[in-house]
């Protein structure tokens, strides 16, 4: 299993203010990308996980922002799996441009049904 990986994405221009500077909502959503090519990277994908039942929902999401982002920057935002049970998944994140770290943040996420209610992770699915 493969417990991290990288993605780096290139600041766009509708995610910046009128300062060029790239807004707080739009680090979550590269945090979702990285996440989503960590599944990609062991062998899943989350339209696959969708057409079995199993649905993440994020829980709880701790952001800390130390530099701004900005337009046309190209940044490198590193997740890592920390912790699992059959019903949550933790990972944590570091979002950099270079080496200057420019947030860093930790997401809990649950696995649930199509009708939003707990369920187990599939057997298998994380080891």
């Amino acid at each position: 299993m493969i417990d991290s990986t990288s993605v780096d994405i290139r600041v766009r221009y509708p995610e910046c203010d009128a300062q060029s500077v790239a807004h707080h909502s739009v680090f979550p959503v590269w945090m979702e990308i990285a996440r989503v090519e960590l599944l990609r990277a062991n062998g899943a994908s989350y339209r696959e996980c969708e057409e079995r039942g199993v649905y993440f929902v994020v829980v709880r999401m701790e952001l800390k922002y130390r530099r701004p982002a900005k337009y046309d920057d190209v940044i490198t935002v590193h997740v890592k799996k920390t912790d699992h049970s059959r019903i949550k998944i933790e990972h944590s994140y570091e979002i950099k441009r270079g080496e200057e770290m420019l947030a860093e943040a930790t997401t809990t996420l649950a696995c649930v049904d199509k009708t939003g209610r707990p369920k187990a992770m599939p057997e298998g699915f994380i080891e």
